[in-house]
């Protein structure tokens, strides 16, 4: 998503009396299961406004490439995303992985682009959401190249290239991103005093994030909640992970999604 588009900082949800969020399924050909799992949500359902908040695919390194003959599973992934776009409001924050997803996809399935951090805004009450890697102050090399990935400069010279240099440049990307993570010793998180100045700049209580794969419900203090998402993994993990937040008007209640026996 480009930083220079009109994208808004909050949504409407409209008449409901549930608001359901996930992130991080990190979707890709090879987590098929995974995919299934969203596919049956999303088609199980009961009509609700639906938040994506990033990392719904492991890399996106344009919306051109729906286009590629080997982009099968993606163009599966949109028609199942447009089908439920076309029965309930859907918004999205982009992730880290797929901060590429562009004008082409939103038009296409219809959902709402929101930027990150943004307030959803329910008849029974107002969240603060982010994907939550923005937040991770801790993080300092990952913050550097956050930065520059994110500037316009960088993704107009990145997607100036042709879709194999593209994705040889993702794959060398995740390569030095798993490289990393193996060598921690703990994960970074949100900077909790960001978190509480955020929540009180937009006049919200509750904050719903992912990124970190850490779900938990975490009292901040002064009154303030943060709620962070699950990410999905239901072809390695076990047992499996596919878990949603459901706010009501009653407070926020998590619903595993993942296949019985898995």
């Amino acid at each position: 998503m480009s930083s220079h588009d009109m994208t808004p900082m909050s949504w409407l949800t409209g008449p409901c009396d549930h608001v359901d969020f996930i992130s991080d399924l990190h979707l890709q050909a090879t987590t098929p299961r995974t995919a299934q799992a969203l596919f049956d949500f999303l088609a199980q359902r009961e009509p609700a406004p639906l938040v994506v908040l990033g990392d719904l695919f492991e890399v996106w390194i344009g919306d051109d490439w729906l286009s590629h003959a080997e982009a099968g599973f993606e163009r599966n992934c949109m028609q199942a995303l447009a089908q439920a776009c076309s029965q309930s409001p859907v918004a999205w924050v982009c992730g880290n992985r797929d901060f590429l997803v562009g004008e082409q996809v939103h038009q296409a399935l219809g959902w709402q682009a929101l930027k990150d951090p943004s307030v959803v805004i329910a008849a029974f009450g107002r969240c603060l959401v982010t994907h939550g890697d923005a937040w991770c102050l801790s993080d300092t090399g990952y913050m550097a190249f956050r930065n520059e990935v994110r500037s316009v400069a960088w993704q107009s010279r990145f997607l100036s290239q042709d879709l194999n240099e593209r994705l040889n440049a993702a794959r060398h990307m995740r390569e030095q991103s798993q490289a990393t993570q193996a060598q921690r010793t703990q994960w970074a998180d949100v900077d909790l005093a960001l978190a509480r100045a955020q929540l009180q700049a937009h006049g919200c209580q509750h904050l719903v994030h992912g990124h970190t794969h850490q779900p938990a419900d975490q009292d901040l203090g002064q009154g303030l909640m943060r709620h962070v998402l699950s990410d999905w993994d239901v072809d390695q993990a076990r047992p499996a992970r596919a878990q949603v937040l459901r706010w009501r008007a009653q407070g926020y209640e998590r619903i595993n999604v993942a296949p019985a026996g898995l």
